[in-house]
């Protein structure tokens, strides 16, 4: 007998009843079941390998693209990685409950700020099955209920893992709908629930621009976004150019299809004859494609003339602007025309020209004398993240737990009267 799938409309109801559950769930019970999950999935690896190889066999038939089959795929490896993730989200603090500020007014009032959980969050992404564990644990953690709408291409792997998810909420006498996969590929059905706005408190999308747009083109719902990527390496003057070398190469070749990888490096004139020559053969040797304006050309011809519509582009691939600039003022001009508030880096030995590049460039993570790659919840000391916000209210920047929640007045008194 076929299982009757709910509507999106009732499977958002039931994902807000079981967040009203939720604020009641104690961090020890959060945490047994986070490990239990763990042990489920290893258990369950050689099941969940299966169910992957059929959406890849099926991604294959429809000529997906070799970027995006890897993304898709869900190893040995990629299960145990899952494992281990779960278990460091254990030993993370508990938001809920934390008080983050606490005073006493004249009157005798005690105000304390508490964090407190959002409540549902919809989270809409593409390929990458592991997300829906990820996105599940980080919510449940947070104290949130959540509809995960993974990409139709792993739609097999992602109704598995939220099952797995569901039998292990059930065994700890916990809400069940506190996950629920959306595996439907219609995209009258997505439409339906960005306007859930009674059952629906946060929604985040999680893919390229083409999705990210839709969602903010389609919804009445409060949405974190970031639409792409433009990362900015500026070179100064008085940079290290052997450091300078090693953080542009990483910022671009460690995983060129991320949104924090490298997309454009800018010079400063008065080392742009020793460092772009330099830089022209490394990419030359990792097999990165250059795209440069006329000042860097003229140092090197090996480039490929940029146009001008280029500058702002997100290559997510190994390809890179490059542009000679006259100064810091210049450096800065370029990412205020172009950047997309996401990842910025100075590399300079200047600190007076560092501190005004960190206090005037505006993007969700600036680096001084470190690579872009670093714009990573993990690496920020998070322990996850649910993706990187470029808009700035309520986040700005990797999501971890706490920005999973909000913040509330709890006030405590002894009778006063206003």
């Amino acid at each position: 007998m076929s299982r009757v799938m709910p509507t999106i409309e009732d499977a958002a109801r039931e994902a807000r009843e079981a967040s009203r559950l939720l604020r009641g769930v104690s961090a020890e019970q959060k945490n047994e079941l986070l490990l239990a999950l763990a042990e489920r999935l290893l258990e369950q690896k050689a099941r969940i390998q299966e169910i992957n190889k059929q959406d890849l066999s099926a991604a294959d038939e429809a000529g997906i693209s070799s970027a995006k089959r890897k993304r898709l795929v869900l190893n040995e490896e990629g299960v145990e990685q899952l494992a281990v993730g779960l278990r460091e989200l254990a030993q993370l603090p508990d938001p809920v409950g934390q008080v983050t500020s606490e005073i006493e007014r004249p009157n005798r009032l005690k105000v304390k700020r508490v964090r407190v959980p959002l409540g549902v969050i919809a989270m809409i992404y593409e390929a990458r099955p592991g997300v829906t564990i990820d996105a599940f644990a980080l919510c449940f953690k947070a104290g949130n209920a959540c509809l995960l709408k993974g990409g139709k291409e792993a739609s097999r792997s992602n109704e598995l893992l939220a099952e797995i998810a569901k039998s292990v909420l059930e065994e700890h006498k916990l809400p069940s709908a506190a996950i629920t996969a959306v595996t439907s590929g219609d995209r009258e059905e997505l439409k339906r629930m960005l306007t859930l706005d009674k059952h629906i408190d946060l929604i985040i999308p999680r893919g390229g621009e083409a999705l990210i747009r839709f969602v903010h083109e389609n919804t009445t719902i409060p949405t974190i976004q970031h639409f792409k990527g433009v990362c900015h390496a500026y070179v100064d003057a008085k940079a290290d150019l052997d450091q300078a070398l090693g953080i542009v190469m990483n910022g671009k070749t460690s995983a060129p299809a991320t949104c924090n990888t490298l997309e454009c490096a800018l010079i400063h004139e008065s080392v742009a004859h020793e460092f772009v020559p330099r830089l022209a053969r490394a990419c030359r040797d990792a097999g990165v494609e250059v795209r440069a304006d006329e000042r860097a050309m003229s140092i090197d011809g090996s480039f490929t003339a940029a146009g001008e519509e280029e500058w702002g582009t997100e290559y997510l691939d190994l390809v890179m602007g490059l542009r000679v600039v006259d100064s810091l003022e210049g450096a800065i001009s370029h990412i205020d025309r172009f950047g997309s508030l996401h990842t910025e880096v100075i590399v300079t030995n200047d600190e007076r020209a560092a501190s005004a590049f960190l206090s005037r460039v505006d993007a969700s993570c600036v680096l001084h004398n470190a690579s872009p790659r670093f714009n990573d919840g993990f690496q920020l000391g998070l322990g996850a993240e649910i993706g990187i916000s470029t808009t700035k209210l309520h986040a700005y920047g990797p999501m971890g737990l706490a920005e999973l929640t909000t913040q509330r007045f709890v006030v405590i008194g002894d009778g006063q009267t206003r």
